[in-house]
C-alpha cells in the first residue's frame, strides 16, 4: 500500500504563560507582583530588574537568593508587611486568646509578627502548627530567631511567587518551595 504525501507539522501559536507576562510587564507592575510575594522594596526591584527569566526554576532561585541578602533594615520592612495566618472562623475563644498571648510574648522578645509557611498544612491544624511554632521558636535566641525568620520568609515569598506562576508550564517545581510542602492553602495574611 503507498501512502500519500504527509502534511507539514502543525504549529500551535504561542500562547503566553504567566512566566511571559511576568517578564513583559511594566516595572511598576512586576514590582507590585513581587511586593505581594515579600514586602521588600529591595527584593522586589533586584528581582525585576533582573528579567527576563528563562524559565521558572531560574526567577525562583533568584527570590531565594534575594531573600539571603536581605539586609537588616529590608528583613525589619519584610516583616512589618506579614500578619499571623488567619485561623478558621469557628476556632474557639480560649485558642485565639493562646495564640493573642502567644503572639504578645514573640514580638515582646524579638520586636516583629511571628512568621511561619504553612504549605498545605489543613486548615483545621493551622492554629496548633502556629501555636507549636511560636512555643518553640520562643525559645531561640535573637540572632537564631532571626534565622528562623528569614528561611520563613524565604519559604513565604517561594510559596506566594509559585502560586502567581502557577500554570507557567515551565517547571513541575513551581508547586512548592524547595524543601516544603506543596502552598495549596492560601498564603498567611494574604
Amino acid at each position: 500500500m503507498t501512502r500519500g504525501p504527509t502534511l507539514p507539522a502543525h504549529r500551535l501559536p504561542h500562547l503566553p504563560t504567566p512566566l511571559d507576562a511576568f517578564n513583559a510587564a511594566p516595572d511598576d507592575e512586576a514590582g507590585a507582583l513581587l511586593l505581594h510575594c515579600l514586602h521588600s522594596l529591595r527584593w522586589s526591584r533586584r528581582i525585576a530588574d533582573h528579567r527576563p527569566y528563562p524559565d521558572v526554576e531560574s526567577l525562583l532561585a533568584a527570590a531565594d537568593e534575594a531573600t539571603y541578602d536581605l539586609s537588616p533594615a529590608d528583613l525589619s520592612e519584610a516583616l512589618t508587611g506579614e500578619c499571623l495566618p488567619e485561623l478558621p472562623e469557628d476556632t474557639y475563644s480560649a485558642a485565639t486568646t493562646a495564640l493573642t498571648a502567644a503572639h504578645a510574648a514573640y514580638e515582646a522578645k524579638f520586636g516583629h509578627v511571628f512568621v511561619i509557611y504553612l504549605g498545605s498544612t489543613p486548615r483545621e491544624e493551622r492554629l496548633d502548627r502556629v501555636l507549636e511554632g511560636i512555643y518553640s521558636r520562643l525559645e531561640n535566641d535573637p540572632e537564631d530567631e532571626r534565622v528562623m525568620s528569614v528561611e520563613q520568609l524565604r519559604r513565604l515569598a517561594q510559596g506566594r511567587l509559585a502560586e502567581k506562576l502557577r500554570g507557567a508550564g515551565q517547571c513541575p517545581s513551581a508547586a512548592p518551595p524547595r524543601g516544603a510542602p506543596s502552598p495549596n492553602a492560601p498564603a498567611p495574611g494574604k
